[in-house]
């Protein structure tokens, strides 16, 4: 299991909310949280498989920005 780490615009609760369906539907996700209160919105994601930029992806279908860090 690795983790990785993104900068995101993910930025409030409400952005979570659109967010979390994506993630939770990516079956390589092992676990993922966002830290709203960081200024950079750091997206921690733990998976397996799942390259940087894989995950990445899944942001943009969501709608938001992530840059690997």
């Amino acid at each position: 299991m690795k983790t990785l780490k993104f900068k995101t615009n993910i930025n409030c609760s409400g952005c979570i909310r659109s967010v979390t369906p994506f993630l939770d539907g990516e079956k390589e996700i092992a676990h993922w949280e966002v830290d709203t209160e960081n200024p950079d919105k750091i997206l921690t994601v733990s998976t397996g498989t799942l390259t940087a930029d894989e995950v990445e992806d899944v942001v943009k279908k969501a709608g938001y920005k992530a840059e690997e860090i």
